[in-house]
């Protein structure tokens, strides 16, 4: 498995991921390199397939996530965040898979 594929939005992601069955999503919570406070607000979805990965970039804008709408919350410190839980669940939900792994990059 050589090939990367960008996906460039959340429709076609969630499209090919319900088409394709894959076993696993992998995601990761991304510091936000446009804001000051460099706050985890941009997730990265990675899609392993048998021939190719599939990466799907989603962005802040105001208080949520711009494509696929997952809430930006503030921490104990005052911190904006994305909650592990939250992106966990909405993938479950959204590509229609209860018993799909969903795990955080670091974690694998």
């Amino acid at each position: 498995m050589d090939r990367v594929i960008r996906v460039k939005s959340w429709q076609e992601f969630k499209r090919l991921a319900i088409n394709l069955k894959p076993k696993s999503v992998v995601y990761n919570i991304e510091q936000n390199g446009l804001s000051p406070e460099r706050e985890l607000t941009c997730l990265r979805l990675i899609m392993p397939t048998q021939e190719v990965y599939y990466i799907f970039l989603d962005f802040p804008r105001e208080d949520k996530l711009r494509e696929t709408g997952i809430p930006i919350r503030k921490d104990r410190k005052g911190n904006r965040c994305i909650e592990d839980k939250e992106v966990i669940d909405f993938l479950k939900i959204q590509l229609e898979r209860r018993d799909l792994a969903v795990c955080s990059y670091w974690t694998i």
